[in-house]
């Protein structure tokens, strides 16, 4: 329940520009995945890295979970793990398709949309790069909850491509305990 409460808070207050810095150049153009495919993207992913966020305060990790709803919009469950990887708490909510690998998420109870980039996905739609315009979140994540290196390099050289400081990423879930 304390996820929900303060992810929804701050989620919302993260929107406005309140208390989350920037880990991005602003200077740099981000771009996002024009050839995202939303029915691909659907199912299971694993939060491998994040930079570090209010919102996800007292998250050692995360399962990111998404769903085709009629319509076209994406039904989203992010549930927040503990240390062992044990669920704690999870928020609902949904994202609308706004452009080419664009999408605006709008949590359950909070009135302010976020703006949720696909800039990356591999081939085989196995490993994710998400970011924000604004750079006040980013993650890469994973179908597995270990990622093979070779699709993190690749992943940490989308994120630097696209303006991130890549000093301020933080392992999260399974990667933290390597």
């Amino acid at each position: 329940m304390r996820f929900a409460i303060v992810s929804l808070l701050l989620l919302a207050l993260s929107g406005c520009g309140v208390f989350a810095p920037s880990y991005r150049d602003q200077s740099v153009t981000i771009a996002s995945n024009a050839n995202f495919d939303p029915a691909r993207y659907a199912g299971r992913w694993y939060e491998v890295a994040r930079y570090p966020n209010s919102f996800q305060a007292g998250c050692a990790g995360a399962i990111a979970e998404y769903q085709p709803r009629p319509g076209g919009d994406i039904a989203i469950r992010n549930t927040c793990l503990d240390e062992t990887g044990v669920p704690t708490d999870d928020v609902s909510g949904r994202a609308t398709i706004v452009g080419p690998g664009r999408l605006s998420v709008r949590l359950s109870g909070v009135p302010v949309a976020a703006p949720y980039w696909v800039l990356w996905v591999d081939e085989g739609y196995r490993t994710a790069v998400i970011g924000q315009p604004d750079g006040r979140a980013g993650w890469i994540l994973n179908r597995e909850p270990v990622i093979p290196a070779d699709r993190l390099a690749a992943a940490r050289e989308v994120l630097a491509f696209n303006g991130y400081d890549l000093s301020r990423l933080q392992a999260s879930g399974a990667m933290a305990a390597r």
